[in-house]
Formats: C-alpha cells, structure tokens, sequence
C-alpha cells in the first residue's frame, strides 16, 4: 500500500503534468465594461467549496468532478468569492492547506445570450486565482492559466449554448503550491522520518515574507461581446509644446471586414479628437494633462477613448463599442531625476500589500475605499504593489486619483540558483507580457518593477536580468524600469539593466537591531556607494521597523512606537540630504500592517505597518504625514490641509 508520503509525490507530478507549457500570451485583456454593445454579470458571491484532502490530493481529477455537480461529490461548504479561503472558517487544516481545491457556481444566463442567431459572444473573466488554475463550463475545459495575480480569460459561447435550458455550471479547481520555477517561488519540503512521523508529510517552503493566501481573490464576471469587437487597445502619449498627442492601435478579432471610428473626449463629454483607422495619432491642443495627487489641481484628469467597430457579414450588421479611460502625460528618467511632463517628480509614498482581516488578499471595495483616503490623509503621492500586481479595480482607482504606481511582478523570494534557470525564465517573460498588457494603457503606472530582493548576486542572475529588461523594453519602450535590491551594490548583477536604483535597506532593525545611532551613517555610505557606482536616480524603496500598536517607552526600545519614529527621523536626516541631487524617493514599508506565514519573529503578522491591519493609525503615521505635506509644500503645490480634514 502506498504511504502518503507516496501520494503527495505522485499527486504534486500529476500537477506538474496537467500544467501546460508556458507560452507567450494571445489576444487582449481589455477590462470587461459595460457599454452599449457589451453587457456584464457579475459572478461574486457565495460559491460552493469543497478542499481535496484525499491522501493523493488528487481525487477530484480521478473522480472527475467537473463532470456533475459538486454537491454529488461530497460534502461542501460555502465559500465567498472574491475571498482567500484561508481565515473563513474554523478549520486549522484548511488555513493552511497545501492542493487542489474546487469551486463551483451555478448560473442563469439571459437566452439572447446563448441564441444560435444573435450573434453574441459569451466570455468568462477570472480576475485573480492563486496559484495555478483549471476552469470548466457544464463539464467542459476552456481554461487553464498559471500564476495569482492576472487575470485570464475564456470563450465560452458554444459551451454555453450547447447548455440549453439548464443553469450555466462554472467549475474552477485551484492549486496554491509553489515550486522552485513559479512566480513567487517556493519548494516542497518532504519530512519522511518513520520513527517520529510514519505516514511522512510535506511542508511547503517560501522565501516571502507574506503569508501564502489563496483562493479566487479577485471577481468572476461574465461578459458579452458582438462577434466582431474590439480585442485590444494600445495607447501612448506624448506632449510637444502645448499640444497633446495619443498614440493608438486598435485590434478587432472575428471579422476581416470592418470600419473603425475613435473618438476622444474630454470630462464634461466634449469631442476633442476623432480617428478612422485601426492606428493613428490624436492630436489634443492645450490638453488637461495627466498629473499625480497635489503635483496640479487637476490631478488624474482621464479622457475617454470611444472605439466604435463596424461589421457587415453577409446581409448581417453588427456593432461593437468600447470606451477606455486615458490620460494625457509624459514619463521619463533624466539624469538623477523623474520627470512627469517634464516636471521633477519625488516619490513620497507607501510599500502595501493586498491584505485584510478574514478576507485575505481578496478584493473588498470599502477596504480598497477606506485606503485610499488615508494615502490622501497622509500626502502620499504613490505606491509600490509589493510584491505582485494589484487588482484592475485599485489600479483604476490610482488613476482616477492620481496615485503614481511603481507596477512590480511577483518576482518575490527569488533566493535559489533553481529560480534563475530557463523555465524560470520562460515563465518569467510571459508574466510580465500579461502584466504589460493588462496595464500598458494606464497613466497611473509610470514605471515597471521586474522583481523583488532576488539573489542577484549570484552570477546566474546577471544574463537572467539581462534578458527579462528587455524583453520587457520590447513590451513597452515608454516607461522606466526598476527592480528592488538588498544585495551589496558591489556584487549585484541586476542593477547595470535598470534606469532607477531601488533599495531596501533596514539599519537598527535587522541589521545591529537596537542601535538608532548607526543608522544615518549607513544609510549616508550605503546610499553614496550606490550613486558613486550607477550615477543612476535612487529610490529608498523600503524602509521601517516592527511596531506593537499603543506599546510606548522612553528611552525607545525595539517594537515600540517611539522606536518606529526615531527609525523614520534618522532615515528623513540622510533623505532630505540626498534628494537634493540623486535621490527621487522614500517608500515606507509598510503602509499596513499583514499577516505573514508563522515564525518565532513574526506575533501574528508583519508589524511594519504606520496603520495597523484594521487601519488604525500608529504614531508613526502622524509624522508621516507632516513629512509628506511639508515635501508637497516645498514644491509650491497645494498647501497641507488641516490634521482633521477630508479629502472626499
């Protein structure tokens, strides 16, 4: 009889078998609105769940069941999607479950939406699921995707239609297991002692220092499309004196005979440029331009692109619209400064992470809300999306706000010479194509982060980063490009192919722990070592000390409130020093504090945090915030409002 040590081998092989190999994504990713021509049906909700905690993990696959029902398999539960499942119930296993687990939905779809002769596309739309993805409608495979973060997609109207008068069914079978060649990586540890443990077991190893969240995260939505639409939209813009030029290039997908009309607006619905072909230039005179939070009083100011597509096949019409939000500006790196149209732009910001109480990583538009207006409250002008992509709904939002976004991949807790080998590397290229391409057109994300704190000092590294910078400059030739570092400036190989220097540094923290006094003078040498060699713009992009919300002491000590600020004084001595000539920015670590996998340093998360999970302020926040409106009013902008204001 095989052990279970034997089963979760021959299970986590079965894994690697069904995934398919990794290849360059096809079409667009076009976020799903409604228009006058595309409908759309959320999916969000309760779904039913059930875990494969079957000895192989791998019972659902043998027992096939995508093939009826999940009820009929066994017992289920009921599972909020989008949601981690991690924290919704009681269960200490499924917390911390390593497999395969199932969700499933059952859904009416309007009749004109599965009629043989209207013409209609039908496709699903999965925001995020973490890790590894497996999709089927009424029994049928139409998708299967690799990597948390993204969305990815599938045509499902002939799977639809041949459903008849029956609910839609939506089975999504998800993996959280990580490997040496995923994005983040992680390893399988085996514990296989028979005199201690005589069934064997298995761990799951990661090097990111959050904890390991999975579910359906992000919504799941149905939308529809004509059979000739619109697939993708590119943009790009550009200012010459008082003159705005967007660039655009349309693609239609289901018909070679077709019409193109592109239309600009402005705010107030005024036709300001109009287009006829699939590529063009718009051109805007005395444009509103795009500008970052308290940089202009018009801040996010977003045109509307209209892309109307006109279709005759046969004796039959059709219609498709799509309308996309742009914005108007310019981003570049000139010599140790950031300039957003044209004007020296200084990062003031946060490091966050997707993550709340019970919900997890799992997309709560009142949390997403309540977020961001404590950045407005704090004067912070951006973030990082440490250490993945963020939802396409908070992305929205920072554009609509004006919240500068430095768009990292999940490129986090690369610390063995496995992740810098040519599968790594294959699946890396092909995350930050999906990256690229769901977020190309945003005016929020000025520039691209490949990844975070990898082992670039490993020579392996150095044709690794080589490679992903330009594949990533073929992408999008527009933006800068940035990843974080830790490593000795002496020794990284990954630093010579990035415009912006990123660093993370936490002197009197985990380096000579209880000792403020070191910090200005490690932070000055560190800081000047890394100029000295790049002559490159630096970003001080994490920074920070654990704190214990309401612990205070005086001397300060280690994980009380008084440390948390005498650690931030220290760092702002040395900024407000160096961002006089080639320092562009300070990114505190972290915005809020999270939950993070158990370990004797971490009591029930990461305390970094100038808000605790729940949002509560800290004392660290306030001064934060003094800092970040004394920089704004510095540059001449808006003056800082008052401790109490609202910002909307």
């Amino acid at each position: 009889m095989l052990t279970a040590l034997v089963h979760v081998l021959w299970a986590l092989s079965c894994l690697l078998l069904c995934c398919a190999p990794t290849q360059a994504v096809q079409g667009g990713m076009l976020y799903p609105r409604e228009t006058p021509t595309r409908e759309r049906k959320e999916l969000n909700g309760i779904w039913s769940f059930r875990a494969d905690a079957s000895a192989c993990r791998n019972e659902g696959f043998q027992k096939q069941w995508y093939k009826r029902p999940l009820r009929e398999t066994g017992p289920v539960i009921d599972m909020p999607v989008p949601a981690s499942y991690n924290d919704i119930t009681q269960d200490y296993d499924l917390r911390n479950f390593i497999g395969w687990v199932w969700y499933e939905k059952e859904v009416w779809l309007p009749r004109h939406w599965i009629s043989r002769d209207t013409g209609i596309r039908v496709v699903l739309r999965v925001g995020s699921a973490h890790y590894f993805a497996m999709v089927w409608v009424n029994g049928v495979e139409v998708a299967m995707h690799e990597g948390g973060h993204l969305p990815f997609e599938a045509d499902i109207t002939k799977v639809a239609q041949s459903g008849g008068e029956e609910p839609c069914r939506i089975t999504i079978a998800v993996n959280n297991t990580l490997t040496l060649n995923t994005l983040p990586p992680g390893s399988i540890q085996y514990i296989n002692d028979p005199t201690r443990y005589p069934k064997g077991y298995f761990i799951q190893n990661i090097n990111f220092d959050f904890f390991n969240y999975a579910g359906i995260h992000r919504p799941v939505v149905l939308y529809t499309t004509p059979s000739t639409y619109v697939d993708d939209i590119t943009v790009r813009s550009d200012v010459m004196e008082d003159v705005g030029i967007l660039n655009y290039q349309v693609s239609v997908a289901g018909s070679k005979n077709y019409s193109v009309a592109v239309t600009l607006l402005d705010r107030e619905g005024n036709v300001v440029a109009t287009g006829s072909e699939t590529s063009g230039y718009l051109k805007v005179h005395n444009p509103m331009l795009w500008w970052p939070f308290l940089m202009h009083e018009n801040a996010g100011y977003l045109y509307s692109l209209q892309v109307k597509v006109s279709a005759q096949t046969g004796s039959l019409s059709s219609e498709d619209v799509y309308t996309l939000p742009v914005g108007i500006r310019t981003v570049q790196v000139s010599g140790t400064q950031f300039l957003i149209n044209g004007k020296p732009f200084y990062f003031h910001g946060v490091n966050k992470h997707e993550d709340a109480d019970i919900r997890g990583k799992g997309l709560d538009w009142p949390l997403v809300v309540k977020d961001f207006n404590l950045l407005h409250w704090l004067g912070a002008n951006s973030f990082r999306t440490s250490h993945y992509p963020y939802a396409e709904e908070i992305m929205d939002m920072c554009d609509k706000y004006g919240i500068v976004v430095i768009n990292e991949c999940p490129g986090v807790g690369m610390k063995e010479r496995e992740n810098f080998g040519n599968k790594s590397l294959m699946h890396h290229l092909v995350v930050m194509e999906e990256l690229v391409r769901r977020d190309k057109n945003r005016p929020a994300v000025v520039m691209w982060s490949v990844a975070n704190e990898p082992a670039s000092a490993l020579a392996a590294a150095d044709y690794y980063f080589k490679t992903v910078t330009a594949h990533t400059r073929v992408l999008d030739p527009t933006r800068p490009l940035t990843f974080v570092t830790n490593t000795n400036y002496a020794q990284d190989k990954g630093a010579p192919y990035m415009d912006v220097i990123c660093v993370n540094s936490y002197f009197s923290w985990y380096h000579d722990p209880g000792h403020l006094e070191v910090i200005q003078l490690q932070l000055n040498t560190e800081l000047e070592n890394w100029y000295e060699k790049y002559q490159k713009p630096i970003i001080q992009s994490e920074y920070g000390a654990d704190t214990i919300s309401g612990f205070h002491s005086d001397p300060p000590i280690m994980f009380s409130e008084e440390y948390q600020e005498a650690v931030l004084k220290n760092y702002h001595s040395v900024f407000d020093q160096k961002r006089k000539h080639y320092m562009i920015g300070e990114l505190i670590w972290n915005f809020a504090d999270f939950m993070t996998q158990q370990s004797i340093t971490r009591v029930s998360g990461n305390k970094k945090g100038i808000f605790t999970r729940q949002r509560q302020p800290k004392s660290a926040a306030f001064l934060l915030r003094a800092r970040y409106w004394k920089l704004e009013n510095e540059t001449g902008c808006l003056p800082p409002p008052p401790l109490n204001s609202k910002w909307f």
